[in-house]
């Protein structure tokens, strides 16, 4: 059994200090079996280790952020280099110039571009903007898990306290008449949309039709490419699948983990919140930090990376070798229906269902427990192009091990007397249980 001793002593003292133990709902400790929730010190490549001395093969790299691996040299030599001579001023550095040209040249449907720090700054920039230029106000969103923590989208969610009503209607993915539906419905702003997911690819002519409704309603296209940019392609899912949208938001594996996020889309729109234009001007974004010399130079060193080795190439083998291996070992154990790996190789997930065949969170958190103690670390499979042959080989062994246990739950028809502590919970919810803590 590992020791997370000194782990849990500190998550206990961030509760006291952090609301929700943590500064991302989806790195908190509810999304981790109980009392098994690693505080992490360090990391290199695809590996991490934990206050306690543990070390694991890490997969939620950075919520998708690190694609190049932690501490990949090129990009902190780079940060090194240029913080030494400042960080932030008060007038544009030639940086933002240099990275404004690279992110450009990797994304040929965008005009212009504004970098900030999180995508939540730029998809809500970029509905801004969309109701500015169109005259509405309604805002229609795809069926996905999450585009903003402000008020257009979280008012959407079970986690909606303290927010007004929002006039925000959804349509489904692979689903053109529900779209044409709401824009029939409603005057809208703009749509918003992830292009593809690690579950689910957009149908043949999917696309172009949200891109043909969007043009005979009025609304614009926005594409978020938060989880797709630089992990898809260099240059986005619009560069996968050939459909332009008018405004595209980026972010998390632009900077390898340092934190940059970028508005991009043409120049007739973006050209609101600037210096050009007759039109009552958009307060589009207006950061102090989002030009940071740190983060702009990270940005750079990876363009560079990716102009010069193939990490997508290298996450979708990487991919393809866990998913095949760990599937195998379902299928051999007669759990395949219960235990399965799923996804883009790239960005996998794993599906954990009960004897009736339904999804578990218990079934889950079992599986969850069992990896942790075998130093695999990861709420789904994320992979960067720092995982090596060896790195997939140690998980696919720690799987084996891991699904013989889920196995035997299924045999008893419950988690009960092998899963140690409550079960993990949904980020996203109205209340604190099932995993709520005692007051102080």
């Amino acid at each position: 059994m590992r020791d997370f001793s000194r782990s849990n002593a500190i998550q206990s003292r961030l509760h006291e200090l952090v609301p929700g133990g943590a500064h991302t709902y989806a790195r908190g400790a509810d999304q981790y079996p109980e009392s098994m929730a690693p505080i992490l010190v360090r990391g290199a490549g695809a590996r991490v280790w934990d206050c306690d001395g543990n070390e694991y093969v890490e997969y939620g790299m950075g919520l998708r952020s690190v694609t190049l691996g932690h501490g990949y040299a090129p990009v902190v030599e780079a940060v090194a280099r240029t913080i030494a001579d400042g960080v932030n001023f008060s007038r544009p550095t030639e940086l933002e110039l240099l990275a404004a040209q690279d992110f450009l040249s990797l994304v040929p449907g965008a005009d212009m571009v504004k970098f900030a720090k999180n995508g939540s700054d730029t998809t809500t920039a970029a509905v801004r903007l969309a109701r500015a230029a169109t005259g509405r106000e309604t805002v229609a969103i795809c069926d996905q898990p999450f585009f903003s923590v402000d008020d257009w989208f979280i008012g959407t969610t079970e986690m909606n306290a303290g927010i007004p009503g929002s006039p925000t209607v959804t349509f489904d993915f692979n689903d053109l008449a529900s779209l044409e539906t709401a824009l029939t419905a409603h005057e809208i702003a703009c749509v918003i949309l992830e292009q593809g997911t690690a579950l689910a690819e957009p149908a043949p002519g999917f696309l172009e039709g949200v891109r043909a409704l969007c043009d005979r309603h009025g609304a614009l296209l926005i594409f978020d490419e938060m989880i797709t940019g630089f992990r898809w392609s260099s240059g986005g899912a619009q560069q996968l699948y050939g459909v332009r949208p008018d405004l595209s938001c980026w972010g998390k594996a632009m900077g390898n983990g340092f934190p940059l996020s970028a508005l991009a889309g043409k120049r007739e729109y973006m050209e609101l919140g600037g210096l050009r234009t007759d039109s009552d001007r958009v307060f589009l974004l207006s950061t102090t930090h989002g030009p940071e010399t740190g983060s702009l130079a990270a940005f750079r060193a990876v363009v560079q990376a990716y102009r010069t080795t193939d990490p997508i190439g290298r996450m979708e083998y990487a991919g393809r070798r866990l998913a095949d291996g760990v599937n195998a070992i379902a299928a051999d154990l007669g759990i395949a229906e219960h235990l399965r790996v799923l996804g883009r190789p790239s960005c996998l997930v794993f599906h954990t269902k009960d004897p009736e065949g339904l999804p578990s969170q218990p079934y889950r958190t079992l599986f969850l427990q069992e990896l942790l103690e075998r130093g695999v670390l990861g709420q789904s499979f994320v992979l960067s192009a720092a995982h090596t042959d060896a790195d997939i080989d140690h998980t696919v062994d720690a799987c084996a091990e891991a699904a013989t246990v889920y196995r035997k739950a299924l045999e008893h028809g419950t988690v009960d007397g092998l899963l140690t502590g409550r079960p993990v919970a949904p980020a996203l919810r109205r209340n604190a249980f099932p995993r709520r803590l005692p007051d102080l």
